[in-house]
């Protein structure tokens, strides 16, 4: 997946950082949402991912403007888990950030009645 590099992205403007470059926080959400969509073949009508675990590590700063290319290689689905390895590359073909995520397949409804179950005991409890 590609994404361009907007004021919104910026490290100044997510208040992690006092540089006006690509935060690692929103690279690591741009990689989470590549693995969304290299998740959707392995799932079930019904089902969906949630993820368990993120290793990245941030190897280049992106400017305003730039854009990063984002590439998932999923490992074999095992026990309902998905592990993808990620790359990300600038528009000069140097990288950006590397590592990997995990996901969980899960039944959509039956873990969102879970959230919600478990949201509406800790409200009650206050």
């Amino acid at each position: 997946m590609r994404f361009e590099v907007t004021e919104a992205d910026l490290a100044t403007t997510l208040g992690t950082g006092d540089v006006p470059v690509l935060a690692t926080s929103r690279l690591v959400t741009w990689m989470e949402a590549t693995t969304v969509q290299a998740a959707a073949p392995f799932l079930e009508a019904g089902q969906t991912s949630v993820g368990t675990a993120v290793r990245i590590k941030h190897r280049r700063a992106t400017p305003l403007g730039g854009s990063v290319d984002i590439t998932a290689e999923p490992s074999a689905p095992a026990a309902g888990r998905l592990t993808f390895s990620l790359q990300a590359f600038d528009d000069s073909g140097e990288p950006v950030g590397a590592g990997e995520i995990d996901r969980a397949i899960v039944d959509r409804e039956p873990f969102l009645r879970r959230v919600t179950s478990n949201a509406a005991d800790r409200a009650s409890a206050d």
